[in-house]
């Protein structure tokens, strides 16, 4: 199979984006989300004007680290958006023998259940931005929540190695709103809790000037919740 997808980015070497292993992380351009508290907006907004890298320089890096990486990272931007791109590129770095981590959102459903279907990722996180009923304001967008629901039932059903994580966005994400992703997840699922970064550039300026929650804050999320998941971990508090 032959990938055609833009390939904007790549870091050679990371030890904490694939829990467990050591992976080259490849970032995709575009997205079907404007989240405007994302910190990567030119690559959402622009990926045209992003470089393209190409794939078989990639995979010869790789193979010279060979002996360091192990797992390869997809991550975005949106894969899913690339649909049969996406898993052209699935296959070409599972047949570089990587174990492959999907990073997405989920709400291009029905590629996300192909994707699972051909059993090309290892691992998939999902960014489940926050309840359902506040969505469209986290996402930038108008949409049906209930694809939020069924990508979460997909991956759960598929029996892949995944976790779900959301980033504590002040506003958009508060106690009530990590109780009712909890309780979407379910008792068997593992939930990671990560710290919003009042950092520029991000697709709404004014994000940048917010006060992320207190640490304190984020533990007595991790306690609300931690009654309703298998377990809760926090990132970056």
């Amino acid at each position: 199979m032959w990938c055609v997808v833009r390939i904007c980015g790549v870091e050679g070497v990371s030890v904490i984006d694939y829990p467990g292993r050591v992976a080259s992380v490849l970032f995709l351009g575009g997205c079907n989300f404007r989240c405007p508290f994302c910190h990567n907006p030119e690559l959402v907004l622009h990926p045209e004007l992003q470089p393209n890298h190409d794939l078989a320089d990639i995979l010869a890096q790789i193979q010279r680290r060979k002996s360091l990486v192990d797992g390869a990272v997809v991550t975005g931007g949106e894969p899913l958006i690339h649909e049969e791109a996406l898993l052209a590129l699935l296959s070409r770095l599972r047949d570089a023998g990587l174990l492959v981590k999907l990073d997405t959102n989920g709400y291009e459903v029905e590629t996300l259940r192909k994707v699972l279907s051909t059993g090309l990722v290892n691992f998939v996180a999902m960014d489940v931005k926050t309840s359902l009923g506040k969505y469209e304001a986290a996402a930038g967008r108008r949409l049906d929540a209930e694809n939020i629901r069924d990508a979460i039932a997909a991956i759960v059903h598929a029996g892949v190695d995944r976790e779900f994580r959301t980033t504590c966005v002040p506003g958009l994400v508060e106690a009530d709103d990590v109780q009712s992703i909890a309780s979407l997840l379910g008792p068997g699922e593992d939930y990671v809790l990560q710290q919003f970064r009042a950092t520029s550039p991000m697709i709404d300026h004014a994000h940048a000037t917010f006060k992320p929650h207190s640490a304190d804050t984020l533990r007595s999320f991790a306690e609300t919740v931690h009654p309703l998941v298998r377990s809760v971990t926090l990132r970056g508090e």
